[in-house]
């Protein structure tokens, strides 16, 4: 029997999956989430976020209380709910080409659980002709196929899901009308649109992004070259100027999105995406920039650089695609003594932030976490801070 009220999210586990769950469950659904990693499928049962996620915890202990959500590793759990939301990952192999091989024969196991009532929505990142492969896979069984890519900012989703417009796109009305019916309820305003649309809206936004982040990496090369302070000068650029007013400040880029679906637009547009393979190249090469414009001033063999910030944004525990890991990478191949430290990610090999400011000839300001803002650090010390987030005392 399908319950019209239950929804299951595949992935549910993980930085997509789990906060809309949680929207979902506080909006009357009954919701199982359900992932492979089992450790983060009992933090969650045990009412524990398995990572940082601005204003979920109190929400899950209300939502576990009340019965509204549990998570599972049981892919038949997909039977008794009516909607199917599916939020994994969409990787690129070494070569930057999408590996979508896993994420479609996905479908093939979802296949064996699905009838013609269900409703499945992917939230996954995707190039244009995939969500047709998926409808190809699953169509004998069912045809209610929506597409409505996830546009949040990891670790605010829960606060961003009620304000964010949603898209909405399906293989026919009765999948967009439902799909619909789920997301008017956590937000005000749904747009309707194609799948090819929706699927070049995701990686149109998150390439955008990526490149404006490479623009500001790039004048900060260029300010570095001329030992000028990009941080000073963008602020001037940026002050009574709309016109300048959304330049991004420079620093590492990186993280499980914007750089891979970069890379699965240029494979669509077949790897023609020149913009998108130089965005790459500088926000990538920022770590070894940081390197040399470091050994033209000293034998960094006799010094110890100290790395602030191990994840690949500020206040979160996620280091997935950290450039600030391929940074300490980088340092120890040289063989240059490396100290890091991380106000969020545990690791046996982190010192506390005192202890490397002090033991430290040069700092590397990688992550901005916002507790570093008040840091004082003596002129003695070499500080290199890419964001323009500290200031030397």
């Amino acid at each position: 029997m399908i319950y019209r009220n239950n929804i299951c999210v595949i992935g549910g586990a993980g930085h997509v999956g789990a906060p809309l769950g949680l929207v979902l469950s506080s909006k009357g659904y009954n919701v199982t989430l359900i992932d492979k990693n089992k450790k983060n499928i009992q933090s969650i049962n045990r009412g524990q976020m398995p990572f940082l996620e601005e204003g979920s915890s109190k929400l899950l202990k209300k939502m576990i209380y009340k019965k509204k959500i549990f998570a599972t590793e049981k892919l038949s759990e997909v039977k008794i709910s009516k909607y199917i939301i599916v939020c994994i990952g969409t990787p690129i192999n070494n070569q930057l080409n999408p590996q979508l091989k896993s994420f479609l024969n996905f479908f093939y196991d979802l296949k064996k659980f699905l009838n013609k009532s269900h409703i499945i929505i992917i939230r996954s990142s995707v190039y244009p002709g995939i969500c047709d492969k998926v409808f190809d896979i699953i169509k004998s069984k069912c045809v209610n196929l929506s597409y409505c890519p996830e546009r949040i900012v990891q670790g605010k989703a829960i606060v961003e899901l009620p304000k964010l417009s949603q898209i909405i796109s399906g293989k026919n009305n009765k999948a967009k009308i439902e799909s619909g019916k789920i997301f008017r309820k956590i937000t005000k305003k749904v747009i309707f649109t194609e799948i090819i649309e929706a699927e070049l809206i995701k990686l149109f936004s998150n390439a955008y992004r990526y490149i404006n982040f490479s623009i500001s990496n790039q004048f900060y090369m260029i300010c570095k070259n001329q030992n000028l302070d990009f941080s000073k000068i963008r602020n001037i650029m940026r002050d009574d100027y709309k016109r300048n007013a959304n330049i991004p400040m420079a620093g590492f880029t990186a993280g499980p999105c914007l750089l891979k679906d970069t890379m699965q637009l240029s494979s669509f547009y077949n790897h023609k995406f020149s913009l998108g393979h130089t965005a790459m190249s500088i926000n990538e090469g920022l770590p070894r920039f940081l390197i040399k414009q470091l050994e033209q001033k000293y034998n960094l063999r006799k010094k110890t650089v100290g790395v602030l910030g191990l994840t690949f944004k500020s206040d979160t525990d996620d280091i997935r695609d950290s450039l600030a890991i391929k940074l300490i990478r980088q340092l120890k191949l040289k063989k240059i003594k490396t100290l890091q430290s991380d106000e969020y990610y545990i690791d046996k090999d982190n010192v506390h932030k005192d202890t490397l400011i002090k033991k430290s000839d040069i700092i590397i300001i990688s992550t901005p976490h916002k507790s570093y803002k008040n840091l004082k650090i003596s002129k003695k010390k070499e500080l290199v801070d890419i964001w323009g987030l500290i200031a030397k005392k």
